[in-house]
């Protein structure tokens, strides 16, 4: 069986969907890792995420691997271990900008879909998981919340890291973030069809978990 999990970010969908992983014995597959190490490559070469042409350049010596343990997921950057490096703000803000490339999905995609096939048995997170890389998933998921309560989880969890953030900045990213992936051309951030929509803005991660185990056994 696959699953599939989207939405915009903040919505909860990394921790449902390993949540969902471990109590199923699924394999893991987080899609936007993947975008966000490409993101790492872009920074430290102090590449232009906006110079399309100079980003495309990278693809081909690029090596990109997840780790699909549920237990212990770990994203690998041309064969580094990058999982602590790709879950700041500035990542974040580059991989909705170099997403929009068709090249660069095409080149994620395939990875991704790969993966699936390869496990089976499968919860994929991200943004598009149910509208490219398995429009034909047996369930697919679409989680959202408001921007408001997105931004302030992300707020939360970056003050218990210990960072001096505002929410106020921190919602303007959120609302950004929005933007960028709802209006580019190649494979927007939408529901897929027949995707069964889900608001987490009142609800809990377990409440959220089993609300779509709810939905698997029916």
């Amino acid at each position: 069986m696959i699953i599939t999990i989207d939405g915009p970010a903040g919505s909860g969908k990394s921790t449902v969907a390993k949540m969902l992983s471990k109590k199923l014995g699924y394999t893991y597959i987080d899609t936007g890792a993947m975008y966000r190490a490409l993101a790492l490559k872009v920074l430290n070469k102090k590449i232009d995420p906006d110079d399309k042409e100079y980003v495309l350049t990278i693809l081909e010596n690029t090596k990109i691997d997840l780790q699909t343990d549920p237990q212990n997921n770990r994203v690998f950057l041309d064969g580094k271990d990058v999982t602590d490096l790709i879950r700041t703000e500035e990542i974040g803000k580059t991989a909705s900008k170099i997403a929009r490339y068709p090249e660069v999905r095409r080149f994620l995609v395939k990875i991704q879909r790969e993966l699936g096939l390869k496990s089976k048995n499968a919860v994929l997170e991200g943004r598009d998981a149910g509208t490219v890389i398995f429009p034909d998933a047996d369930i697919k998921i679409f989680l959202t919340a408001s921007p408001e309560i997105r931004a302030k989880r992300r707020y939360d969890e970056l003050k218990k890291k210990g960072l001096n953030v505002i929410y106020t900045e921190i919602l303007n990213q959120v609302i950004e973030r929005d933007k960028i992936d709802q209006t580019r051309k190649d494979s927007p951030l939408r529901p897929a069809e027949n995707s069964k929509i889900i608001d987490s803005s009142n609800m809990s991660i377990d409440e959220v978990v089993n609300k779509i185990l709810e939905i698997i056994n029916n």
